[in-house]
């Protein structure tokens, strides 16, 4: 029997079967608004050819993994997300991760860091250390990677407007520590569109802000080699209120415009492209969130081989850091959490994940504690080393089902992708509110499901429990602020303030020209110059970018 007439066979059966069933039973769709089929059979994969759309992991179009091994070689990077208060409490948080065998460190910094503003400015006032560590000088980054090696570990850092600043002052770290910046690994976030689109944490206009993330480009494929220059986050999407399809487009049409103004600025796509990172979210719908994963993969290889020319094979490979859902934590029965983040873990790994961050269980509540961050870290060892999911190389591939839901996450991510080349790009789609627009509406659908009761989530809209026992939470100590300034003070009285005023007037012309500033940056920090004097110097040469402004 040829092929053609099994299906056509298959097909028969499948509506035969079907005709029996139950007419009273309501349909199913992903959180994506994708209908899924009660059954699925070779006809729904029939259309998907083998080689083109899936091949084999370590090989184009990486469906199926951007490592030959994957797993099997080297498990994922278990990187729990930490810091909080000052660089000492922060320190010692992360000297406990890595004693319990977490395999990288991630950053968290406070607001006004991520904004640009010393912890002494007025709008930092009740906000120091509240969401993470304050860094306000190179003092502060040198007592917050004190006793830890840099040649020894990966390090995230999840900055975006003042990136290129806290990479500076890593790099004047690893030299103060005899550590060669070419042996650094790590990541830093560095996803500026996205602030537009989904967050708000920026401080320069786009145009500006595009210019200093190339700029750590161009510096890093020189003189830190082995650094991730940036990854592109879908997560922040997301949590905003995306569905899944929404992450893949938007995060990767990013991507298409920093890629686009590197190879503007005379970059060659290969030269940055294998440097290339993204930061996806793990949501709650196991295997929309795996083929999403798998989706994301097959279309960025296209993007980078067809779109731009990219030559190097490691250019076309996606490669990425998963965060479950901070957006799916609930405050009620709050213990439930650990349940849902070993669900979107479990996501993550099916897909074929790089690296990991497991949300702790108390995360909606407050910054976790010590217990729930180790709790959220053994959630990893116990999948990585008791399950056997580690075992098999994409161990959902050849599933009628999710060959089919990865196949319907790419077609429908390309066609978002084409809108918004029509407009004009990236950039273009922001300044129109385009992509807000459809975040904004998805996020609404998903709460009128949620009140309605259409979409359950246990312990808030079914199964609650009156009342609950508040947990033990961890509480930053309000005194922490005021060690924090008082420490910036003394650094400005025993630093040569001639020395600083002079590298922030050099760091202005360059600023005024188009000199790479890494280099500039970097001088800064190494004479203590604050982020906050720092940005305000680039605020004075890009200006300041406001809610409505056009990019």
């Amino acid at each position: 029997m040829s092929d053609r007439e099994s299906l056509k066979r298959i097909a028969g059966g499948t509506a035969r079967w079907q005709a029996q069933l139950p007419t009273d039973v309501p349909g199913r769709e992903t959180d994506a608004r994708i209908p899924v089929a009660p059954l699925y059979t070779p006809a729904d994969t029939a259309g998907i050819d083998y080689e083109t759309a899936l091949g084999w992991p370590g090989e184009y179009p990486f469906t199926r993994g951007p490592y030959p091994t994957m797993y099997r070689g080297r498990l994922w990077t278990m990187r729990q997300y930490a810091g909080y208060g000052t660089a000492e409490e922060a320190n010692r948080r992360f000297r406990y991760l890595l004693e319990q065998g977490n395999g990288g460190l991630s950053v968290a910094f406070d607001l006004p860091t991520q904004m640009g503003y010393d912890s002494d400015h007025p709008l930092s006032r009740g906000e120091v250390g509240r969401v993470g560590v304050a860094i306000d000088t190179l003092a502060d980054m040198e007592i917050l990677f004190d006793g830890i090696p840099l040649d020894k570990v990966s390090t995230s850092m999840t900055i975006n407007a003042p990136a290129a600043v806290l990479l500076a002052m890593y790099i004047a770290v690893a030299r103060r520590q005899g550590v060669n910046p070419a042996s650094l690994s790590g990541t830093v976030q560095n996803d500026i569109l996205k602030e537009y689109l989904a967050r708000g944490t920026y401080i320069f206009p786009p145009r500006p802000s595009l210019r200093l993330v190339v700029d750590v480009f161009a510096y890093c494929h020189r003189h830190v080699p082995r650094w991730n220059v940036i990854s592109i986050s879908g997560y922040h999407i997301r949590e905003a209120g995306s569905d899944a399809v929404q992450e893949v487009a938007f995060t990767l049409a990013n991507g298409i415009a920093y890629v686009t103004e590197a190879v503007r600025r005379g970059l060659d796509v290969d030269a940055f492209g294998p440097r290339l990172s993204f930061f996806f979210n793990a949501h709650m719908n196991l295997f929309e969130e795996a083929a999403k994963f798998r989706a994301a993969r097959r279309l960025w290889a296209e993007i980078m081989r067809e779109r731009f020319k990219a030559r190097d094979p490691r250019s076309w490979a996606l490669r990425f850091h998963t965060q479950t859902a901070g957006s799916a934590l609930t405050a009620q029965q709050p213990e439930l959490n650990a349940v849902r983040v070993a669900y979107q873990a479990l996501a993550a790994v099916l897909g074929g994940t790089q690296s990991l961050h497991t949300n702790a269980w108390d995360e909606a509540l407050a910054l976790p504690s010590e217990q729930s961050s180790r709790i959220a870290l053994r959630t990893q060892q116990i999948l990585a080393h008791e399950t056997g999911v580690a075992d098999v190389i994409d161990p959902l591939g050849g599933s009628y089902f999710v060959e089919s839901l990865t196949e319907s996450i790419y077609r429908r991510a390309r066609e978002y992708i084409r809108r918004i080349d029509a407009m004009g790009g990236a950039v273009r789609a922001i300044e129109l509110r385009f992509m807000q627009r459809e975040i904004e509406e998805s996020a609404y659908r998903q709460q009128q499901q949620v009140e309605s009761g259409q979409r359950v989530v246990v312990g808030v809209n079914r199964y609650q429990e009156p009342g609950g026992q508040q947990p033990r939470i961890l509480r930053v100590d309000d005194a922490l602020e005021r060690r924090q300034v008082e420490r910036l003070s003394r650094i400005r009285r025993h630093r040569d303030g001639e020395q600083v005023r002079s590298a922030l007037e050099r760091l202005r012309e360059a600023a005024e020209g188009d000199d790479n500033l890494m280099p500039y940056l970097i001088d800064a920090v190494e004479r203590y110059a604050s982020i906050g004097e720092i940005c305000g110097v680039l605020r004075e040469v890009f200006g300041e970018y406001r809610e409505g402004d056009h990019p």
